[in-house]
């Protein structure tokens, strides 16, 4: 098993707490359907500074262990710049943060489909971490090419999203956490 499997097996928990923390805040904005831009804004920005605060930790530890710890730097710096940018632009209007939104999923979906093809040999069920990376690229994609829908459906569609990626990254923390198990009672 390469050094990424090793790390990424190890810290099981990591996609499951972004899964969880994505699942909360698609819950929220559809449970809430009539947050306001301000109120989206600073719902997003906690979920990917939280999300890059973790992804960079991980990275700290996968180092420590002698892994690769790119992937979990490009994830950490990604969500917590995406954070700060939605943060710091109080004036946000919902076209821009849109963008922001969308760029940042398109950016993490094509580093979690790499992942995936990365590791599809060393981990069994890959594949849901590239499903998860495929729906962020579609969904950016969508987003910036059709901008226009109104607020409330934004609201949704951005719920939708955050709930369809969090049950996939928690999917996925559940089956590296088996991987893991078994890693560990064949090494003992």
């Amino acid at each position: 098993m390469n050094d990424m499997a090793k790390a990424i097996t190890s810290r099981w928990w990591l996609p499951l707490l972004d899964g969880v923390l994505a699942i909360l805040f698609g819950l929220l904005a559809w449970v809430w359907p009539g947050l306001t831009i301000l109120t989206l804004v600073v719902l997003f920005g906690a979920y990917a500074f939280v999300s890059g605060v973790v992804n960079l930790g991980a990275a700290f530890h996968a180092q420590r262990l002698g892994h690769s710890p790119w992937y979990f730097v490009l994830r950490g710096v990604l969500g917590i710049g995406a954070g700060i940018v939605v943060w710091v632009w109080t004036g946000i209007s919902a076209l821009a943060l849109l963008y922001v939104i969308a760029i940042w999923a398109i950016v993490t979906g094509i580093f979690e489909a790499g992942i995936a093809l990365e590791m599809r040999r060393q981990i069994e069920h890959a594949w849901l971490l590239g499903l998860a990376g495929i729906a962020s690229i579609m969904f950016g994609v969508l987003v910036a090419f059709f901008p226009g829908a109104g607020a409330v459906a934004l609201v949704w569609t951005i719920g939708i999203y955050a709930i369809v990626i969090g049950v996939l990254l928690v999917a996925l923390g559940f089956r590296l956490r088996s991987v893991n198990r078994a890693l560990t009672s064949v090494n003992s």
